[in-house]
Formats: structure tokens, sequence, C-alpha cells
């Protein structure tokens, strides 16, 4: 059994809105805060290293006084459907409830070049900010109700490197409709 600690690097500092040099950050994560920035979305930032474990994601949520929420990308069998389900991180996620209630059986974990292809992500960075680069609309918006029940909502501006927080009004009112997303919505009770 392996007990050694996994370090990684946690800027503690709560910061307002983008960074302010852009220069060392990638594009995918620059569009996100042009994004928020453009839709007048106050929302705040933390950095830190690729989150190596839940745990770590813990950390960061604490900080950012939000509760987890996780992020999954998924397709069917045939890889011609595609979903991005947003759901509380304490929830557990079973597909046959799921499956049932899209109409889509079998689904699995989409692989990366999906990610990337569709949202222009990498694994580890999946975000719903992610659908503002899928301009065909491939994918289909999975929101769990309970989501709805939070006042604010975090994730990634598309890199992992960063988590962002912003109320989850925003997300559902000028987000979506802004990059023409509608959603469907599940319960994963």
């Amino acid at each position: 059994m392996n007990t050694e600690q996994t370090t990684f690097y946690l800027d503690k500092t709560i910061y307002p809105g983008r960074p302010l040099d852009i220069s060392r950050r990638l594009p995918k994560e620059v569009r996100a805060y042009d994004l928020m920035d453009q839709l007048n979305i106050p929302y705040v930032r933390l950095d830190h290293d690729a989150l190596p474990s839940m745990e770590a994601c813990r950390e960061v949520d604490e900080l950012l006084e939000i509760d987890i929420c996780k992020n999954l990308f998924l397709r069917n069998t045939q890889k011609t459907d595609f979903y991005l389900l947003l759901m509380p991180g304490q929830k557990k996620f079973r597909t046959a409830v799921l499956s049932k209630q899209i109409g889509s059986a079998r689904l699995s974990f989409a692989e990366p070049e999906f990610m990337e292809k569709y949202l222009d992500i990498t694994p580890g960075s999946v975000s719903v900010l992610g659908l503002m680069n899928d301009k065909d609309h491939q994918v289909r918006l999975l929101i769990d109700k309970d989501i709805l029940s939070h006042e604010y909502f975090g994730c990634h501006p598309c890199i992992n490197t960063s988590s962002i927080k912003f109320k989850t009004k925003d997300l559902m009112d000028k987000i979506l409709p802004a990059i023409g997303y509608e959603y469907t919505l599940v319960d994963l009770s």
C-alpha cells in the first residue's frame, strides 16, 4: 500500500475575475474568461496545479466555499451521441439510472479525442464552459436537478489548473443562452 502524499501547488488566494497576466494562459482558458466578462458575470478564481485526486478537489472547493460538482463526458456505445453530465460530487453515478432517463443504453466515458474534438478540453478539465467550443451542438447537456438548488457553481475554465466560482443562476440564465445551449434535467437520486 502506497502511503505517500501527493503534493501539489495551491495558491490559496481567491482572485476576482481573470488573471492580470494572460500571456502564459492557454487560448481556451482565455476564451472562458472572455465569455464570463462579455456576459458581465462576476466570478472568483483559484489557481493550482492539476488536481491529482478528489481529495485535492475538496480542498479547492473548501477554499471556494462550494460543493464538488462532477462534470462527466459520456458517450453511447456507437460513439455517435455525446453527453456532458453535471451532478453533485457526493452522488454516485449509476449508468442505468441515467440511461433510462435519456433513452440511451450502454453509456461509458468518452475518449480524450472526443473531448478535444467537441469541447476543446483534455481529461481532468471537463467543464460546462467547454460547450462554448461546440458550435454544432454535438454534445447534449444533462444537469442533475440538485445542481440547481445550489446558489453557486464551480468549474474549471477549460483547463484544470484553475477553478472558478460564480452564481448558478448566471450559468442557467446567461451562459447557456449566450452559447445557445439547452439542457435536459435529470434526477440521479
